[in-house]
């Protein structure tokens, strides 16, 4: 099958984000005992966008900045850098005590010393994202999407991102682009409205096309029963994974794609990498390989991004699964959370496990 897609849209993709900043140690050190730092621009759905707006494909963001903010204006060159159009409205810090950008603060771990992650968020601009800071009929009526991309982590964020999500994924449905829902269930955003946010990623998830998570994802947002226990490594789960989407896809049946990402953490810096995807009646299995892990984070995100650039190119099916987890296995590689693929055929070779020097 293949997903049709609306033409002459001036974006292939679209992200609603709220943008931050990740400070990293040097040399995978830890943070606690680190004196230098990197300071990189940041965000899962701007992770995602990034496979496409790298290999050629217009994509756009829409966010908040904290108007006069150097740390915004470093975002927007960054954004820029990955070519990557934006807007939205610029939000006064208020005062000292006011709005700024979130600050992740992680390391990426060595060998059996995990990664750990320092999540910063008082104050966070993107909590205020609200429809009517943009003019959604322009951008979905007039400019055109052919794929919006959702994520939990913006639909949870606060009640205005909770509702500016459903408004955007309302538009997108009424021009006719199609919406990618990737779940990112996060317990803290959830806790308190269980039930409200229930029922917003219900009517999300109910008019989406392609919808991403693993098994706790769907358990925690929707009560979709999990896979069953049993046999050791991620290839004796694959069936359990399965009969989970089929639930899903029975819950949902507006979507045509499902998806999760299988992984297992060897040491930080190999981890078996595999893929599950449902298009239509058809599976298609990525089987776990080893890769080599220089940051895990945004692997996750590298994959979705892979996969919605397949399907923005048209490809046989089969083809997105593949370039997806090869995006994932290439965005461990950066430092930065998102995947820089310099071509498709780079992507092609991660695919191929060729890593010979190419001169």
């Amino acid at each position: 099958m293949s997903i049709q897609l609306k033409q002459n849209c001036k974006y292939a993709m679209l992200v609603p984000t709220s943008m931050g900043t990740r400070i990293t140690p040097e040399n995978g050190q830890p943070v606690h005992s680190s004196d230098k730092f990197t300071l990189f621009a940041t965000s899962a759905e701007t992770n995602v966008a990034s496979i496409a707006s790298y290999l050629g494909m217009p994509v756009k963001v829409l966010t908040t900045f904290v108007k006069g903010s150097p740390i915004a204006q470093f975002i927007k060159s960054n954004l820029r850098s990955r070519n990557m159009d934006y807007e939205g409205p610029e939000v006064p810090q208020g005062d000292p005590w006011g709005y700024r950008h979130q600050i992740n603060i992680a390391d990426s771990g060595y060998g059996l010393r995990g990664p750990r992650v320092f999540n910063d968020r008082a104050g966070e601009v993107g909590r205020t994202l609200n429809a009517k800071d943009f003019d959604l009929e322009r951008i979905f009526g007039e400019e055109g999407v052919q794929i919006v991309h959702l994520s939990g982590l913006i639909g949870a964020l606060s009640p205005e991102t909770t509702q500016f999500c459903l408004e955007v994924a309302r538009a997108a449905k009424k021009h006719g682009s199609r919406i990618s829902f990737d779940l990112n269930h996060r317990a803290s955003f959830w806790k308190g409205r269980e039930e409200q946010l229930r029922k917003d990623f219900t009517e999300i998830a109910s008019v989406s096309d392609i919808l991403i998570g693993n098994e706790e994802d769907f358990q925690l947002c929707f009560g979709i029963e999990g896979p069953e226990a049993g046999g050791e490594g991620l290839n004796a789960k694959i069936d359990g994974f399965k009969g989970l989407i089929n639930r899903v896809k029975e819950t949902f049946p507006n979507a045509s794609v499902f998806a999760t990402t299988l992984r297992e953490v060897i040491s930080v810096n190999e981890h078996l990498w595999g893929a599950i995807m449902l298009e239509g009646e058809n599976w298609h299995v990525v089987e776990p390989r080893p890769i080599k892990v220089l940051d895990r984070i945004g692997g996750g995100d590298g994959f979705v991004g892979g996969m919605l650039y397949g399907i923005l190119k048209q490809w046989e099916a089969e083809k997105w699964a593949q370039f997806g987890w090869a995006t994932g296995a290439l965005a461990t590689t950066f430092l930065t959370d998102y995947a820089q693929p310099a071509d498709e055929e780079q992507v092609w070779s991660i695919w191929g496990g060729n890593a010979r020097v190419k001169r």
